[in-house]
């Protein structure tokens, strides 16, 4: 079975952007975004995606990801299927180390904020951390792209509905 894994953090500055070697424009609804399971269509420049993925594990690090590439036109009607709410970001690409970054800046209701992840082999696998990384959110469902849906960043001020709190 497919697994993603993955670490999440905020970014303390710009400067990823002059590191970035590639950037896609994003656009994203979902089909289902109930928690441990979401269904997601993805229009990435001028290509789309259909990814399903299932509930995380504990550390918030792992879980099931399956992705199909859509034609545009596909992708296109699918969003007409979405709940409300839209996700539009730019997502930057940074080689570090080992390592690529994506970093992904909001716009919308979800300007404003701005995360990074990458990508491992294994819970356990290092790298190097850098210099933009800030707080790690990896496991705390508010950032989730299906949750930044419902409850955008900007609507946040602070308050957090009760089934979703930050994990550690």
């Amino acid at each position: 079975m497919p697994q993603e894994i993955e670490r999440k953090f905020l970014v303390r500055d710009d400067s990823y952007k002059a590191m970035s070697y590639k950037k896609k424009r994003i656009r994203q609804g979902y089909i289902c975004s109930e928690r441990g399971r979401t269904v997601r269509v993805r229009i990435q420049d001028e290509e789309g995606f259909l990814t399903i993925k299932g509930p995380s594990d504990m550390s918030g690090m792992k879980r099931y990801e399956w992705e199909h590439t859509l034609s545009l036109q596909e992708a296109e009607e699918l969003m007409k299927l979405c709940e409300p709410g839209m996700i539009d970001k730019t997502r930057y690409l940074v080689r570090w180390g080992m390592h690529v970054f994506e970093v992904d800046e909001f716009y919308g209701e979800n300007d404003g904020l701005v995360v990074a992840e990458v990508e491992l082999n294994s819970e356990q696998e290092s790298f190097e951390i850098p210099p933009f990384l800030g707080k790690e959110v990896t496991g705390q469902v508010k950032y989730y792209n299906s949750f930044l849906m419902k409850l955008p960043y900007r609507k946040w001020g602070g308050i957090l509905p009760e089934n979703c709190q930050e994990k550690g």
